[in-house]
């Protein structure tokens, strides 16, 4: 069993990682409903929600279904962080996540996310202060490193822990790469393996299959595996994992009637959420792709999710499809 501070979870948990524009809590519930053991929202401005920003007070949203649930935030300024944390302990959530990996120049250039990843001492400072400031276990999701010269990853998570953070994700590349290039997963077994380590080490990066998935817990070691991009328009992904990791079968490919079933809930949730048709409408359009992938001749059907304007609109093409292609 692996356990985040008090929180016990199954021997190797499934996480959905924190994405804007993607982990909200509609989409975030699904995932919970498909098996992810815990789910993290978007990541959050520290400034912006001292500077009571509505869309990342918004942000700070939980649906009670998605427990465990972790808010994570992102900032490199340590009052800011500790004001921070008071807020976030507002909505309630079972885990505070500090975001030292994003890799996007508008973050990084203010020296947060994986831009802190030149600053390692800022980085447990920070991590450090955190812990001492909440009753809630405080995780970390990082990159290997600035860069290929930079990786220190073993001696920084050692440190990181020794402050009481209470598990690490580590997404297998560096900040240079960006999203490009196959991830490396050996420096993250090697922070596992080292016998310092008593925290969970989960993996990030290319968990694209179940198969990977397996390779993540029994080739590399790891405690459980970090999943994002791969869960988009698919938030059966967790099922099939899990499934796949229990019997090593893979479960019957998804149904027209199960994809247009989950793809209008996803949209009705999203309106709900937002309070807003329009916004609702727009929010869902990226999952589409994923949910209708493969599907032969899907253009025309395609072309008219993405730029209806209407809920209705997008329901009536969601009904088109269950029609033509079941």
């Amino acid at each position: 069993m692996v356990k985040i501070g008090d929180i016990e979870l199954c021997e190797f948990p499934l996480l959905l990682a924190p994405m804007e524009d993607v982990s909200d809590p509609p989409f975030r519930a699904l995932c919970k409903e498909q098996g992810a053991d815990v789910v993290y929202t978007e990541f959050i401005s520290s400034e912006g929600l001292i500077r009571d920003a509505a869309k990342s007070r918004k942000k700070l949203d939980i649906y009670e279904k998605e427990r465990p649930v972790g808010i994570q935030i992102f900032g490199a300024n340590l009052e800011s962080m500790l004001r921070t944390v008071e807020i976030v302990e507002q909505s309630k959530p079972d885990i505070i996540d500090i975001n030292f990996g994003c890799p996007v120049k508008k973050v990084v250039s203010k020296g947060a996310g994986a831009g802190i990843l030149k600053d390692i001492d800022l980085m447990v400072k920070l991590t450090d202060a955190m812990v001492k400031h909440t009753n809630l276990p405080v995780t970390v999701k990082t990159r290997l490193g600035w860069d290929e010269s930079s990786i220190k990853i073993v001696e920084v998570a050692e440190r990181l822990q020794d402050v009481g953070c209470a598990a690490i994700s580590i997404h297998g590349r560096t900040r240079a790469q960006m999203y490009k290039g196959d991830a490396n997963w050996k420096p993250i077994a090697e922070v596992k393996n080292n016998s310092r380590m008593h925290i969970p080490v989960f993996g990030n990066g290319d968990v694209n299959t179940p198969e990977r998935a397996v390779e993540m817990r029994d080739k590399y070691g790891l405690d459980g595996a970090m999943i994002g991009r791969a869960s988009i328009g698919n938030p059966w992904f967790f099922k099939q994992v899990k499934h796949f990791i229990e019997t090593g079968e893979h479960l019957p490919k998804v149904t027209i009637a199960e994809r247009v079933e989950m793809a209008k809930r996803h949209l009705q949730m999203e309106i709900d959420w937002k309070e807003s048709e329009i916004v609702g409408v727009m929010e869902t359009r990226r999952h589409y792709t994923n949910y209708f992938k493969g599907i032969p001749h899907f253009k025309e059907y395609r072309l008219k999710m993405v730029t209806s304007d209407l809920a209705q609109d997008v329901f009536d093409t969601f009904d088109e499809v269950l029609e033509k292609f079941s």
